[in-house]
């Protein structure tokens, strides 16, 4: 019998919490200032503090979808 391939974890982070935010796209937005490497990961904590924020108001709306108002 022939091997079977292990499986592909292309696209798939080993770690618990991927970032949300993309650093090349971060950087991209940046117009006239350099980006520090501490600014991405305060970036990522306050995207994830707006998320949950957004996600509290919205499950005490009785709803399951976020949406602009929430943020």
């Amino acid at each position: 019998m022939a091997k079977r391939k292990a499986a592909s974890s292309k696209g798939k982070s080993t770690s618990p919490d991927p970032m949300i935010i993309s650093k090349a796209r971060t950087k991209a937005a940046v117009q006239q200032c350099n980006v520090g490497s501490e600014f991405y990961g305060a970036l990522e904590g306050a995207v994830r503090e707006l998320i949950a924020r957004a996600e509290v108001r919205a499950l005490g709306n009785k709803r399951k979808t976020l949406r602009a108002a929430d943020v």
